[in-house]
């Protein structure tokens, strides 16, 4: 008995195991404000920046795109991302990222990072940023 016990419960490991998505993100990756800049700072990457128009126009990331997170058309406008690559994300403070990566996970990202404390953070690292 016992031993049909143990191995019922190794094949409900192995079911969920071998089930478990993998097309999709697993986690989101929260990155510091140096670990983020050392990130993009190495290869071409798709960097949102998820702020209003106005916030992006007072600074901004190089490169960074501006989808903003409040608008109605945020998921199909990320949507039109691939989602095949990494997507970095950031906004003032980190709060409407970490909701942006929320969505962005549940659309099909597989690798999705953003940054710790968002642009606050960034420039008060002394990082340098598009003005």
């Amino acid at each position: 008995m016992k031993k049909l016990s143990i191995l019922f419960g190794l094949t409900v490991i192995l079911f969920f195991t071998a089930c478990k998505d993998n097309s999709v993100a697993q986690e989101i990756r929260v990155l510091t404000p140096t670990e983020f800049h050392d990130s993009i700072a190495s290869k071409t990457v798709q960097l949102i920046d998820v702020r209003t128009p106005e916030e992006f126009a007072e600074g901004h990331l190089d490169n960074a795109l501006n989808i903003n997170i409040s608008e109605t058309d945020f998921i199909t406008e990320v949507e039109k991302l691939n989602l095949d690559e990494p997507i970095y994300l950031y906004c003032r403070s980190g709060k409407r990222s970490a909701k942006a990566s929320l969505i962005l996970k549940d659309v099909g990202f597989k690798e999705i990072y953003d940054m710790e404390g968002g642009f606050l953070h960034w420039e008060s690292d002394g990082l340098q940023a598009k003005h």
